[in-house]
């Protein structure tokens, strides 16, 4: 007589089971994914590892700390403005990678004026600027990355990734996220509170190309522990729920933050920063305030004037202005100021 052979499972198939917050039954979750209570068992015991909490309930089963929604390609693509969707060449959500940015960065380059899209629920070596770690909890926050191929490497300059900081902004308000601001050069705030990232790579290609991949990390929604854990970091954090009136839905914010950037990057590789450089300075958290420069001579303090044509802080120091460039530099609040 022949013995079924029990289906191998993806973690993520049983992460979708449970994404409601409700408990099952190990019998039954091997039922329902036909298969057996060891490997539930196996699998349940790789989601722990990789930071997924999942509580075991006396007589009931297992079940999430917390309901949370997974990403959904359809979802997502269904959110999508047309000319978005005609757009992206390629969307990849994944449930774990290293880094969506390096993911992208390993795959051929998107058509010109075409993007490749990644998203992962987990991220095991997420990077911010200068190397440092971004943590990004499951089912709390949200790691985007978009790869677009500029015709003219000139056009590419450091004051992309101001852009972007703006079109986060776009996305968030038409989410009804009020008081986000930016702070330079890349760090989307709330109450000068760290809510997200960009990181923006380039590889320039030998045919003449510039080949861009920008990265965003942002916090969705983060339980107490989880913040707990991302200010042992040092980072003063906060969340895009905290600035909105009400749940957001993450398939739904990467619906928008891909509408904003790829309308970005369209009028940015025909028009430059001169596009977002007013719209930046309305959004800029630091204008006008005291500030601290890290840069390599040592720290220097002044009052933060914005930025010039060229993406370059503008620091007044005795009242004179001195030009900081986002590579070289790191701007930190003042004492005084908090």
């Amino acid at each position: 007589m022949a013995v079924p052979v029990p289906n191998r499972v993806e973690p993520q198939a049983l992460l979708t089971l449970l994404a409601d917050g409700g408990a099952r039954s190990g019998a039954r979750l091997a039922r329902e994914l036909n298969t057996s209570r060891d490997e539930i068992t196996g699998l349940i015991r790789k989601l722990r590892g990789a930071g997924i909490d999942i509580v075991a309930s006396g007589g009931r089963g297992y079940r999430l700390a917390a309901a949370v929604e997974l990403l959904d390609p359809a979802r997502i693509s269904a959110g999508l403005s047309e000319p978005t969707r005609a757009r992206i060449h390629r969307l990849d959500v994944l449930f774990d990678v290293n880094s969506t940015n390096s993911h992208l960065l390993q795959l051929a380059p998107p058509p010109l004026r075409c993007a490749n899209v990644c998203s992962s629920e987990l991220q095991h070596a997420g990077r911010g600027r200068h190397g440092r770690r971004w943590i990004c909890p499951f089912g709390g926050g949200l790691a985007l990355s978009v790869a677009w191929s500029f015709a003219a490497p000139a056009t590419v300059d450091p004051t992309l990734s101001l852009a972007v900081g703006v079109a986060i902004c776009r996305a968030l308000h038409r989410l009804g996220a009020q008081h986000i601001r930016l702070k330079w050069p890349n760090d989307i705030w709330l109450g000068d509170r760290k809510v997200g990232g960009v990181l923006v790579e380039l590889r320039t290609e030998a045919a003449g190309a510039a080949h861009v991949v920008i990265g965003v990390g942002l916090n969705v929604s983060l339980s107490a522990c989880e913040r707990q854990a991302i200010e042992s970091e040092g980072v003063h954090v906060a969340a895009v729920s905290d600035a909105c009136p009400g749940p957001i839905s993450r398939n739904v914010l990467m619906a928008a933050l891909l509408d904003e950037l790829l309308s970005m990057l369209d009028e940015f590789e025909r028009r430059g920063f001169a596009s977002f450089r007013e719209q930046w300075a309305m959004l800029d958290a630091l204008a006008g305030r005291p500030v601290r420069v890290l840069a390599g001579d040592g720290p220097v303090e002044g009052t933060a004037r914005g930025v010039d044509r060229d993406g370059a802080l503008l620091l007044e120091v005795a009242g004179r202005l001195q030009r900081h460039v986002s590579g070289e530099a790191s701007l930190r609040l003042s004492e005084v100021d908090g």
